[in-house]
């Protein structure tokens, strides 16, 4: 069934060509929507970065190195990685996931994050892969929530379950786009419930959104579900901002 699924799709492509969804040239990839182009001007996270939040280091490091953000404020997560910077073509790739109703970027996306789950999270034992919540009435505006759009399909790649409706959004915290790292741990307070709170008891989770800027928003969720009872909580994103 999968080959005939495969020989449908190069049928169609041949027919209907897909066009990359960062530059607009003709997508080159067999069955997703980018170029061969786009995917090497991807700026993939690797080492030096920060072994706790992973946020990319300049320059050359030698040793283990933990940023000052989080050696002041030690997170409530164990770790957090991202696959690529936000930036060039997974820029474009998100905003239009984001803004332009492309839901059929699931896989392309994915494509991008599972070589940093493989290196990063493959060898835990999660129990479950949760997703960072939208306000109900900005997520009924959008009609989805891209962070489940990109959970979900991540799920069916690694074979993590995905409980998306664990998490919900309480408070409208607008953008922060503005907002310095401060402004944004206070905005971001107590925005986020648990729907069945005794469920969390021992349980390892993998939080997945799609871009992490200063860490206030997956740091407030994975102290929320600590606080419940999570035995540990490791974040993963498409994008570092």
């Amino acid at each position: 069934m999968q080959n005939i699924d495969s020989v449908a799709s190069a049928a169609l492509d041949l027919v209907y060509p897909r066009y990359c969804e960062a530059c607009g040239g003709i997508a080159d990839i067999e069955g997703r929507y980018l170029c061969w182009a786009c995917l090497s001007n991807i700026s993939v996270i690797c080492t030096p970065y920060c072994a706790t939040c992973g946020d990319p280091v300049e320059g050359a490091v030698y040793s283990r190195f933990v940023c000052s953000a989080c050696n002041d404020n030690t997170p409530a997560f164990e770790l957090a990685r991202s696959a690529a910077r936000y930036r060039g073509p997974v820029k474009e790739l998100v905003h239009r996931l984001k803004y332009g109703s492309a839901i059929h970027l699931a896989a392309t996306l994915c494509d991008i994050m599972v070589p940093c789950f493989d290196s990063n999270y493959a060898s835990l034992s999660l129990d479950v892969i949760v997703c960072v919540p939208m306000y109900s009435r900005k997520e009924r505006e959008r009609t989805y929530n891209q962070a489940w759009v990109i959970a979900d399909e991540l799920s069916k790649r690694t074979g993590v379950p995905f409980w998306g409706g664990l998490l919900k959004k309480v408070k409208d915290t607008g953008t922060q786009t503005s907002y310095n790292a401060s402004q944004r741990r206070k905005n971001i307070r107590g925005s986020f419930e648990v729907s069945q709170p005794d469920w969390c008891e021992g349980k390892r989770f993998l939080l997945v959104d799609d871009v992490m800027t200063t860490g206030s928003t997956v740091n407030e969720v994975a102290g929320l579900l600590k606080d419940n009872g999570a035995v540990s909580v490791h974040v993963l994103t498409l994008a570092r901002g």
